[in-house]
């Protein structure tokens, strides 16, 4: 594919990031971007024109009844590619690149038509890895309804009393779920909304990803991974704290010690230029000197045994990782940094902070305190 080939997307905005970050226009509904050169292009229905003719950050903005018009002149019943190919025939395309998820139906389709249909991997749009400074405020912007939801959280934990192996709120066990709903509440009050928040107590939190259901326990590690999207940017932050309610055991006092001390030693290391890679085996190698080694037990894995982090902007995981296979890092990515520890005999402790990457280090974006273990 020869690099003069026009950029086609077929996609809904409010879910392909792709698509929003090419227009700035949100549509529930599928729609079509084509740039030709600098010129970009929306073929647009009769419901969403005039909006995306005031929104959209594009060019031009077609009629797609117009098209699908012009079509049905050829067609008895036409297809949404034969519309999209008069689009592209007007526009003098025979070459397209689009996105490696775009459907297989629509690219046999253009190659039918004589269009050549080559992909490109995500992100479609490189320069989505960079971020503006307009990029990086949005995200901030979403880091501080993120703590603000943390904190309203963790001043219920504080409210709360223990009572022999309950901890109460209101007379009334105190649950994961009472714990969500604030945060919840918190970022809707703020325009940023969450899926999958992550409340996790005790042996729960042992699995990264499970996000936690039922009582909250007393001195066992409590996890809180917040991940909101902000209704107004779209942009994501990314933040994880972990606390107790009541006192925690020495052993997972050294795990947090021990996490605090890697991610610090890792926000040390982002710059630009430096080694995704590097940066992740550093953090492993300060957690296993502290004594933390990691592999199975039982079966299990346990340790360190994800990423040390990922970028974050439009979507909540994006390019880079720091990793085992990280990439040199970039001035204006974007990137979180979360060691963690998880065993099956004592809980998980996870902490997670949001930096830019600049050329002499990083600018941490994330505000909340971790210099302690928070006995609550």
């Amino acid at each position: 594919m020869t690099e003069d080939a026009a950029l086609l997307l077929i996609a809904t905005s409010e879910l392909d990031s792709n698509l929003y970050y090419a227009t700035r226009f949100l549509a529930p509904d599928p729609f079509v971007f084509l740039q030709v050169g600098a010129r970009t292009i929306l073929l647009m229905s009769d419901l969403e024109i005039d909006r995306a003719r005031a929104q959209a950050r594009v060019d031009e903005v077609l009629s797609l009844s117009e098209y699908e018009g012009k079509a049905r002149q050829r067609w008895p019943s036409p297809h949404l590619i034969d519309t999209v190919g008069l689009l592209l025939e007007a526009n003098g395309v025979q070459a397209v690149t689009v996105p490696s998820t775009f459907p297989l139906e629509y690219g046999d389709r253009l190659r039918e038509k004589g269009i050549r249909v080559a992909t490109r991997p995500d992100p479609f749009f490189p320069e989505r890895l960079i971020k503006s400074e307009e990029e990086i405020a949005a995200i901030e912007e979403t880091q501080r309804h993120t703590e603000a939801a943390l904190d309203a959280a963790l001043a219920l934990l504080r409210e709360s009393r223990i009572k022999g192996d309950q901890v109460l709120w209101r007379g009334k066990p105190l649950s994961v779920e009472d714990l969500k709903k604030v945060i919840n509440v918190s970022l809707m009050e703020n325009d940023c909304v969450a899926q999958h928040t992550i409340v996790a107590c005790g042996l729960d939190g042992v699995d990264p990803h499970n996000q936690g259901a039922g009582p909250i326990r007393p001195h066992e590690s409590i996890v809180f991974d917040i991940f909101p999207r902000s209704s107004r940017t779209c942009y994501f932050a990314d933040m994880t704290r972990t606390v107790v309610k009541g006192k925690a055991s020495d052993r997972l006092r050294r795990m947090y010690d021990a996490v605090l001390a890697a991610q610090l030693r890792g926000i040390e290391l982002v710059r630009d230029g430096g080694s995704g890679q590097a940066i992740h085996e550093e953090v492993a190698r300060v957690l296993k000197a502290r004594g933390f080694e990691t592999g199975p037990v039982d079966g299990r894995m346990q340790g360190f045994f994800h990423g040390t982090g990922h970028g974050v902007g439009l979507d909540i995981h994006e390019p880079p990782r720091i990793s085992r296979v990280g990439p040199v890092l970039k001035a204006g990515q974007v990137v979180t940094v979360e060691p963690g520890l998880y065993y099956s005999r004592w809980g998980a402790v996870r902490i997670e902070d949001l930096v830019v990457v600049e050329a002499g280090g990083c600018r941490n974006l994330t505000r909340a305190s971790k210099l302690e273990l928070l006995e609550l």
